[in-house]
């Protein structure tokens, strides 16, 4: 659904995305990953994270609003039960990412096909019960949504322009569809993760770089 009113086209300057905020990481590394890069439509729902509008008419995420989603994510997720998060990608870029997530943080990933009743029919013996639940995207991972929606569970979920957020408890403006930009922002949370958790220092980094959150390319 496109967006019923549409912000105006501006100049992109660093220094606004610098100034009055401290960023996770370098301002070029959000660029490099095109954690920014949003689509062609942008749902009403989020307006308030695009930065411009392109001349091509592509809509840019805010970086700021990027990267301050980003920590308030990881300090909600580190208050629970690293056993009892849930993180879920159907979609092949996301799977690594979400793997590498969890392999750090400690709790269970859900990748490829969502199967149904995963959340909500005890009866399986897949069935899992999470405290909360990290979503890649809402459209592709949308089984998975509407169980944490019908049981009642926090969502915390990467949602770029094009998506609607019925049922999302905690928005991450994100490009969740770009290979770099899914193993960026999985590799930001791990890491902020563990820093709220204080199992690494407040400026502690993870022993592996971005790059090997990376999904693989198929030859």
């Amino acid at each position: 659904m496109a967006s019923e009113s549409t912000p105006q086209p501006r100049p992109e300057r660093k220094e606004e995305v610098k100034k009055g905020i401290e960023l996770l990481i370098p301002l070029e590394q959000y660029l490099a990953a095109g954690t920014h890069i949003g689509t062609h439509i942008c749902t009403k729902f989020m307006e308030k994270f695009v930065y411009r509008v392109r001349n091509d008419g592509l809509y840019i995420l805010d970086i700021r609003k990027i990267n301050e989603r980003i920590k308030i994510a990881a300090k909600f997720l580190a208050r629970f039960e690293p056993a009892k998060i849930a993180a879920v990608s159907v979609r092949p870029y996301g799977q690594k990412p979400v793997t590498k997530f969890c392999q750090y943080v400690g709790c269970r990933p859900f990748i490829g096909r969502f199967m149904p009743g995963t959340f909500t029919n005890p009866s399986l013996k897949w069935y899992f019960e999470p405290d909360v639940v990290v979503i890649t995207d809402p459209r592709a991972d949308s089984q998975a949504l509407r169980e944490s929606a019908e049981i009642g569970i926090p969502i915390v979920a990467l949602t770029d322009t094009d998506n609607r957020t019925e049922f999302i408890d905690l928005i991450i403006p994100a490009n969740n569809k770009g290979r770099k930009s899914l193993a960026l922002i999985y590799w930001l949370l791990a890491r902020q993760v563990l820093r709220e958790r204080g199992a690494i220092p407040p400026d502690g980094d993870l022993p592996e770089p971005p790059t090997e959150f990376e999904a693989r390319l198929e030859r």
